[in-house]
């Protein structure tokens, strides 16, 4: 029997430079580096990961980067904002730090009862910080003090071509509609963290992914067997399914619904420390089994990369990016 997602699992998007990806997620913003790998369907292709001490699930931020990437242009259908929960405290700090770090800051603005303020990365990503509660104990160790750092996800903004059903996808998977504010409609899961998808209703042009877009925003599913349950059940209406992938931190499918936002649809387990200690989460490139054989080669072709302190290297990037995922 399906069950209804908790919320968010993580939000994947496409970035140019690495170097550049790991400063600001990791030191401007203070998100602990918990797992570097490669995309699986392009080997010489990072894929970082950022989160709470151990990147659990509703924690997790993740990026493809393609330095020679062309600019993402904001539109339909889009995964237009990823957003992140902080104290109620803990705006003008943030607000603060962030313009110390030369990073334009908007707001703060007030929305349906949260004080939230807005930004990009330097890719163009646009972000925003949101007042909330989470029951995501912040990374004690990283730059930000732990009163004032970042709680995990809040949720993503979607912009369809289809809103409403895209809104019938959402209630689906489990969101219930909860409020509306002008053209923005919110709706939430049941789960106690990265429950938010707020739904864009209103025109727009087309957009174009690349650098600074998202790609995917990925739900929480229960165990692997409810993955093939819904892999039946969006294959009965007609979706863009995805057959179940083995990613080894999770289990996942991919869904592009008809509004054309992508959907993956993760299990919790067995989740980021699968293979190493907590202490040593990020410290060195994971490759799945069937490309440990080439990692001299895949090694070869990615640059070092300066870490957080306490954090060891890894190394930059193919230029080609897959449309399918990690």
């Amino acid at each position: 029997m399906l069950t209804d997602t908790a919320g968010i699992h993580h939000v994947t998007g496409i970035v140019r430079d690495a170097q550049a990806n790991v400063d600001f997620y990791a030191t401007t913003l203070g998100l602990r580096l918990v797992k570097q790998t490669v995309n699986f369907n392009e080997k010489f292709t990072r894929h970082l990961f950022y989160g709470d001490e151990t990147g659990s699930p509703g924690t997790a931020l993740t990026f493809f980067p393609y330095p020679a990437e062309e600019p993402g242009r904001p539109g339909t259908p889009q995964i237009r904002t990823a957003s992140l929960v902080i104290p109620p405290d803990a705006v003008d700090y943030w607000a603060d730090r962030l313009a110390d770090h030369g990073v334009q800051v908007d707001g703060p603005f007030e929305r349906f009862d949260e004080t939230a303020i807005r930004f990009s990365d330097p890719d163009g990503t646009d972000l925003e910080l949101v007042t909330g509660e989470s029951s995501v104990d912040p990374w004690g160790d990283g730059p930000v003090p732990a009163e004032r750092a970042i709680r995990g996800i809040h949720g993503v903004t979607l912009h369809s071509t289809n809103p409403f059903v895209t809104a019938s996808v959402l209630d689906t998977l489990g969101f219930d509609l909860v409020a509306q504010e002008g053209d923005r409609v919110r709706y939430r899961a049941p789960g106690d963290r990265a429950t938010v998808v707020d739904l864009l209703d209103r025109d727009g042009e087309f957009g174009r992914e690349g650098a600074g877009s998202i790609h995917h925003v990925a739900v929480r599913v229960d165990d692997e067997s409810q993955l093939y349950e819904w892999h039946d059940l969006f294959r009965e209406r007609g979706y863009d399914v995805s057959r179940v992938k083995d990613r080894h931190v999770f289990h996942s499918l991919y869904v592009r619904e008809p509004g054309g936002i992508l959907f993956e649809l993760a299990t919790d387990g067995p989740g980021l420390t699968f293979d190493v200690d907590v202490e040593t989460l990020g410290e060195s490139l994971y490759l799945p089994p069937w490309l440990e054989e080439d990692r001299e080669m895949i090694e070869s072709q990615l640059r070092p990369l300066d870490l957080p302190a306490g954090v060891e290297s890894g190394d930059e990037d193919g230029a080609n990016r897959d449309n399918g995922s990690n």
